[in-house]
């Protein structure tokens, strides 16, 4: 791919835009397009959170396995949104269960790799956590307004929380 078709693809991705053009040549040499069907995990909760995920199309939905084995959707991401933060911070495991609600499309990186993009570039890594800060206070305000029976949920993207997700045997 040549170097304006790959930045045209990450300058479309809500998530980056803002990141300089330098920052996303960085992210563009770790970048692997990848597809999820339904009902399949991108990650699983207390797994090593392996990869870093921008959402381009279809629907992921973060939540957790009650006791019973039942998922709870807590919360939708859409495209143009993010999926994982948890390679950040150590122990480097998932929090949540990330379940693909329809055929999801998007881009994935190595969270070994993008840690070590961070380590090699403080800028870059500070941008990056940036952009990741304001997605988890977004995320959290949409709980809190959920919660207070406020808003129509944290679910962005439009979906409900109880919206039914195809289960997998």
């Amino acid at each position: 791919m040549t170097e304006p078709a790959i930045l045209g693809t990450f300058a479309s991705h809500a998530f980056l835009r803002g990141l300089d053009e330098r920052h996303l040549m960085t992210l563009a040499a770790g970048a692997t397009p990848f597809t999820a069907e339904a009902g399949e995990y991108l990650a699983r909760e207390g797994e090593p959170a392996h990869a870093f995920y921008l959402i381009q199309s279809g629907h992921v939905a973060l939540g957790t396995a009650k006791p019973s084995g039942q998922f709870v959707s807590l919360q939708v991401a859409g495209p143009g949104e993010v999926v994982g933060w948890s390679w950040l911070l150590p122990p480097h495991r998932w929090h949540l269960d990330c379940r693909a609600m329809d055929t999801v499309q998007g881009i994935k990186f190595d969270a070994n790799w993008l840690r070590d993009q961070c380590e090699q570039d403080h800028d870059f890594g500070y941008r990056l956590l940036k952009h990741l800060l304001a997605v988890l206070a977004s995320r959290l305000a949409a709980w809190r307004l959920a919660g207070s029976g406020q808003g129509k949920g944290p679910a962005s993207s439009g979906h409900r929380l109880d919206a039914p997700i195809q289960e997998t045997p």
